[in-house]
């Protein structure tokens, strides 16, 4: 079975609202469009969660309702809060993070080591010391 989104409850095989859960993402919405940060909005109401949690929760599908799940948001709250992260992830310049699927990627595997004289007994401390000899990659 599959995991239910917070803010329901499964009670004889339908998903229903649990209420409290609910009023929270409601209320971490509503924080969140007043410029409280994800985190900041779910310790408003008592959960301390990271950033990734939160913004996985309020940008669950399922809130807005559908055959099985009943509405938490509206679609209009939805759409605010995507404006909202958009505008905030263009304004601190993380938008411009490029993500290109299908290139190679040239991995350096050679490196370059002088023989590593024994220094030390311990086997994790001549570990520690025959890394620190490490030079320079080389390409191939």
């Amino acid at each position: 079975m599959k995991h239910t989104p917070y803010g329901y409850d499964i009670v004889g095989g339908k998903a229903v609202i649990n209420e409290d859960e609910a009023s929270n993402v409601r209320k971490i919405c509503e924080n969140y469009l007043k410029g409280m940060s994800f985190v900041k909005a779910a310790a408003s109401v008592g959960l301390n969660m990271r950033h990734r949690t939160v913004k996985q929760i309020v940008q669950n599908r399922r809130l807005l309702g559908d055959d099985f799940y009943p509405a938490i948001l509206s679609e209009n709250t939805a759409t605010l809060i995507e404006k909202e992260r958009i505008r905030r992830v263009k304004a601190m310049g993380r938008d411009k993070r490029i993500y290109k699927k299908n290139e190679a990627v040239k991995v350096k595997t050679d490196f370059t080591v002088p023989k590593v004289p024994v220094k030390y007994q311990n086997p994790i401390k001549q570990a520690e010391y025959a890394y620190s000899l490490i030079q320079s990659e080389v390409d191939r």
